[in-house]
């Protein structure tokens, strides 16, 4: 278990998921696109080498270009940071994939039901123009959230895995109570994450859910990651399921490089085959995220197509 003080650099992450550098050699996300909702990210960090396609503000619509709270930098770290400028030490999963940003959350990393539905809504008219391939949706609400809005905004993530859209969310950082996965992890359809390191990080959102399907799916490292700061170009710790989505998130962005015909489903089914269930892990997942077995599967759904 990591000690209170210990930070989980990338370079551990990527040996905790079996990301060797044999693999990330051959594998780096060039040419897959992901969105990231969240508090925006800033463009000038070298490790983010120029690689946002396109920025939009759902919050002050002032398409400013920048990430004030932090969250959503550290996050597109996770997911695609060159580490440039840490000799690779923290060098993201993908970090040769694109983002299509849109902040929905403002500095304080509050934010608006509505502003995220109206991000969406764009997102469901434009992911064909940007070739988004997926959504990193490391947000959660509160249970006292409109309910109407909860229900419209599940709706629209579910219409974007069906429009071809590989859905990934947070399960929430409430745990370790039962029932504890926020909205929108407790959509049926969509990839929902859950935080562990060495063993099931207690903060993590565990289910049953009213849908009575298994939430979390999936289970990624999220505590204390070492990552990108908005801050002077430099680098943060963070923790909670926030920073295990992206986790998963980039190691999708590997098994579509490898094989670019992966649908939602298929990526969701071979999500279930690949993932390590070992003694200790919450057992109503179906436990750890691991890059090495992912892509094993993914090379034999291609053989048999």
């Amino acid at each position: 278990m990591l000690k209170r003080k210990q930070v989980a650099y990338m370079e551990r992450v990527r040996q905790l998921v079996g990301l060797s550098d044999k693999i990330a050699r051959e594998y780096t996300g060039r040419g897959v696109v992901i969105a990231l909702l969240d508090t925006g990210v800033c463009p000038t960090h070298p490790d983010i080498n120029n690689r946002i396609l396109a920025y939009y503000d759902f919050v002050d619509k002032e398409n400013d270009f920048d990430d004030k709270n932090g969250h959503g930098t550290h996050i597109a770290g996770i997911l695609c940071g060159s580490g440039s400028m840490s000799e690779g030490r923290y060098r993201g999963i993908a970090p040769e994939a694109s983002l299509v940003i849109l902040k929905v959350l403002d500095e304080k990393g509050n934010g608006k039901t509505q502003n995220v539905i109206h991000a969406l809504e764009w997102l469901l008219k434009n992911h064909r123009r940007y070739h988004v391939r997926i959504l990193n949706f490391s947000i959660g609400f509160l249970h006292h959230a409109k309910k109407q809005e909860q229900y419209h905004l599940i709706k629209l993530l579910e219409k974007l895995w069906d429009d071809g859209v590989v859905v990934v969310v947070a399960a929430g950082n409430n745990g370790p109570r039962k029932g504890s996965v926020t909205v929108p992890g407790i959509c049926r359809k969509v990839i929902t994450v859950g935080s562990w390191d060495e063993r099931y990080s207690s903060y993590s959102g565990r289910g049953p859910t009213t849908c009575c399907i298994v939430k979390p799916e999936i289970l990624a490292p999220g505590t204390s990651i070492m990552s990108l700061d908005s801050k002077k170009n430099g680098y943060a710790s963070r923790t909670g399921t926030s920073m295990a989505v992206p986790v998963v998130c980039g190691g999708i962005a590997l098994g579509i490089q490898k094989n670019p015909r992966l649908t939602p489903l298929s990526v969701k089914l071979l999500l279930y085959q690949s993932a390590c269930k070992t003694p200790g892990d919450y057992e109503k997942s179906w436990g750890r995220f691991q890059i090495d077995k992912f892509l094993d599967v993914v090379e034999k759904q291609s053989i048999k197509h």
